[in-house]
């Protein structure tokens, strides 16, 4: 009964956040057809999974893997991070990556021959996907107990953020009616962000583990996190026809970095109210309910939440200055 309410609860959030996608895009795939790529990204999870078990083998065999990994002694902190990035880059990032990838590709070529797939529905299909390895990763997680429900909650749209560049590309060339050969590079270089993206997503949210100065680097974690939400966002828009939504619009070049600065002050204000917001739930997820209501307890998260929240609209203050800076020039 356990195993059960844990698979229910790494399976929920990523098909809710598929119903959301799917309600969001005109003339979506049926729903059953999601359901089924949702099913094969959970068994592309499964084959990363073995493949990176079989990798970690095979490269130990000729190079000692464990011994790069860890890249020098715990105390030498740099190095150690270092070979942390070294394995989310080779091995992590490019195996799921390229697990995902081969699990849109297959059944959508296949579809392929007997409709007309519209770019905004592969785009759908590399979601379902990515939210599918989402869940079986969530059910790992949690059937070991090494994340709580909070955090894999939290990290439900990651996968689908990573994918959505090469899951762009992908779109893109298969609704073409003349497929070039740049678009199919296009692909591959899409695919090498998300493996790059991938891997910095987890070195930074490892970077939390070792003491400072590399400590700081996990606050980068979220803004960077909100930049790739806001990616996702803006290619979705683009394979339904729709235009990007656009907040650096001056013509002068200092204008321009004027702008480019802000979009940088507001993702780090926005994501580090996010991640402060994320803080809080998980310093009173332990917590018994009655302890909630205590003066000092409810005195703490009264503040921290004013706080965050500060933060965050002063975020959104400058994003809508942004937005309404680029319609007033173009309208």
């Amino acid at each position: 009964m356990v195993d059960f309410f844990l698979m229910l609860w790494a399976a929920i959030p990523p098909l809710l956040l598929l119903g959301y996608y799917y309600y969001r895009v005109p003339f979506a795939p049926p729903l059953l057809r999601l359901l089924m790529f949702f099913i094969i990204g959970a068994i592309s999870g499964i084959l990363a999974l073995s493949l990176e078990w079989i990798f970690e083998i095979a490269v130990n065999w000729v190079l000692d893997w464990y011994q790069i990994k860890r890249c020098l002694p715990p105390s030498r902190c740099a190095s150690t991070l270092f070979g942390v990035a070294l394995r989310q880059l080779v091995e992590v990032g490019s195996i799921e990556e390229g697990c995902k990838l081969a699990a849109v590709v297959f059944p959508t070529c296949y579809l392929q021959r007997r409709y007309r797939l519209l770019p905004s529905t592969v785009f759908l299909f590399t979601i379902a996907v990515a939210l599918g390895f989402t869940a079986e990763e969530n059910w790992i997680y949690l059937y070991h107990g090494t994340a709580s429900i909070l955090d894999r909650t939290i990290g439900t749209p990651v996968h689908a953020m990573f994918s959505a560049p090469w899951g762009y590309g992908l779109a893109i060339y298969i609704s073409s009616n003349t497929r070039l050969n740049r678009d199919r590079k296009f692909i591959f270089r899409a695919w090498l962000n998300s493996v790059i993206c991938h891997a910095l997503v987890n070195v930074l949210s490892s970077a939390w583990r070792y003491p400072l100065p590399l400590r700081f680097l996990s606050y980068g974690l979220f803004p960077f996190l909100l930049w790739m939400f806001w990616r996702l966002e803006q290619l979705l828009r683009k394979v339904q026809g729709k235009p990007a939504i656009l907040l650096i619009s001056d013509g002068t070049p200092q204008r321009r970095y004027w702008q480019r600065s802000l979009v940088v002050f507001a993702l780090v204000l926005g994501g580090n109210a996010i991640f402060g917001l994320f803080l809080l739930a998980r310093i009173l997820s332990p917590l018994s309910p009655s302890k909630l209501f205590d003066a000092d307890i409810l005195w703490f998260i009264f503040s921290r939440f004013l706080l965050n929240l500060f933060f965050g609209v002063l975020a959104w203050g400058i994003y809508r200055y942004l937005r309404h800076s680029a319609r007033r020039r173009y309208f």
